[in-house]
């Protein structure tokens, strides 16, 4: 018996394609708040310069399909005809069962055979062939546009580089910025100035310095709560916490663990991932020994940690930190750190529903939150990030950006009561006495700068670092 006949296709279709009928996009699936992932998406789908088609990449549930109904909602209201838009979703089982050129035949020859054509493919990692299928869409049709999401990077980027180079472009789609989580849930902020960037906060007067810090005191409390449910969007919005870190549980363990890495993978011992990712998230934001933790989880060989922690951060779900030096030498190979990629996952996995009394988990949290936010805001910056390591305990910097030809910016967290740096700690030790060392700290009216000789470090406490972060890429995003 034959599944993917045209008429279970095309049905199919319809229930992924309403406005085929309706005209409209259901308004459930449109969100009033637009990620900055969102207008790099529409600007590259939509540019007539350059053409390219676009692939959102993130883990799940960070919001990437939510993005192209956004993007299918300002085509419609542009004047698109709806007919001449198509989603589908291969993550469907029918859909693993036909190739994308099939689709697209059953499409045209039912529903439009216009030569302009806007395709929306979810999950398409899962569609057979499908960097092949989209090389000869692209090539074949110059009024098609596409836009795509996946779950597995690497993978995703190595297809780019076979088949799709000049042809598509990767748009990462972390889980939310603590200004977008702010956003999501209408936290307002008194106006801050348009040209403010919290690396060159020390320029200011002490004046304007203390307004800023003033005007984002309120998020303290916003800031506990997103440290406890992270940035994806769907917890962001619920009324029971606890439920919807079930939900999120379940869908990393089920799906992304024992689904999405199997499939794509040929994951056989899922077991052995399943424990590697629990020891990780005891472990997040620490330097990690492979040899340790092939001791730890009985034997399971080191050349397959190492392969499972690449299939890990792949996926979306971690994070790795290699060693870097902070000026131009480079530093030897070194053991990494790895932070799991959101504060969400971790505290789902370990079932912790509450760490807001617990100052080593908020320390652990906080620095993972700050790591995921400099990994998102210089993503497409040319630029290594990292951590330093020197001979002694004391020499460590928790991240670090190290530019080619600017001075690097380094960033050490000390979420906690009191954030005493001394003259001999790294922070101010390997400073380049041209940009201050950033401290994170916990309490808001801890801030400022403070001298050592001619280098200096600026206390920033974490809320007001991450919104304004936040507040400058989505900024910036929107003027281009």
């Amino acid at each position: 018996m034959e599944l993917a006949t045209n008429e279970n296709v095309l049905n199919l279709l319809f229930s992924y394609n309403p406005w085929w009928q309706t005209g409209t996009v259901q308004k459930e699936f449109v969100k009033e708040m637009k990620r900055c992932a969102y207008y790099e998406a529409i600007k590259t789908m939509l540019n007539t310069d350059i053409r390219r088609s676009v692939i959102l990449c993130g883990a799940r549930r960070t919001g990437k399909t939510t993005i192209m109904y956004q993007a299918i909602d300002k085509l419609i209201n542009d004047g698109v005809s709806p007919k001449n838009i198509m989603f589908v979703s291969f993550d469907h089982p029918l859909l693993k069962l036909c190739s994308i050129d099939k689709v697209i035949e059953i499409y045209r020859n039912n529903i439009s055979s216009d030569n302009e054509l806007y395709c929306f493919f979810d999950e398409i990692q899962y569609a057979t062939e499908w960097n092949n299928w989209l090389k000869i869409l692209y090539d074949t049709n110059p009024n098609i546009r596409i836009m795509a999401t996946g779950s597995a990077s690497p993978i995703l980027k190595d297809k780019v580089s076979e088949s799709g180079l000049g042809r598509w472009t990767i748009i990462h789609v972390p889980t939310l910025s603590f200004y977008e989580y702010c956003q999501l849930l209408n936290i307002s902020v008194p106006t801050l100035p348009q040209d403010i960037k919290p690396t060159q906060l020390y320029q200011k007067t002490k004046q304007e310095q203390t307004d800023i810090f003033n005007k984002l005191s309120g998020l303290q409390i916003h800031f506990l709560r997103y440290l406890q449910v992270g940035g994806f969007p769907e917890l962001a919005l619920s009324h029971d916490d606890i439920y919807a870190q079930r939900v999120l549980r379940e869908d990393i363990v089920d799906k992304a663990l024992k689904r999405d890495l199997p499939s794509i993978y040929g994951i056989r011992n899922i077991t052995d991932i399943e424990k590697l990712f629990l020891y990780l998230c005891y472990t997040s934001s620490n330097i990690v020994n492979v040899a340790t933790i092939s001791k730890e989880l009985d034997g399971v060989s080191r050349n397959t940690i190492d392969k499972y922690i690449e299939y890990l951060e792949s996926a979306n779900l971690i994070y790795v930190s290699p060693v870097i030096s902070t000026g131009p030498k480079q530093i030897l190979k070194g053991q990494n750190k790895i932070y799991i990629a959101d504060a969400a996952m971790r505290n789902a996995v370990l079932l912790k529903d509450d760490i807001t009394n617990d100052p080593d988990e908020l320390g652990v949290i906080a620095e993972t939150a700050v790591y995921k936010h400099i990994k998102s805001f210089y993503y497409n910056a040319n630029t290594q990030i990292g951590y330093y390591r020197g001979d002694k305990k004391e020499k460590e910097i928790d991240i670090v950006v190290k530019y080619i030809k600017a001075p690097s910016i380094l960033i050490e967290v000390k979420y906690r009561e009191q954030s005493k740096i001394a003259e001999n700690d790294a922070i101010v030790t390997e400073g380049n006495g041209m940009l201050p060392g950033i401290v994170i700290t916990k309490r808001a009216n801890d801030f400022g700068e403070i001298k050592y000789g001619i280098k200096s470090i600026y206390k920033i406490p974490a809320p007001a670092f991450l919104y304004l972060l936040g507040f400058v890429e989505y900024q910036r995003v929107k003027q281009d």
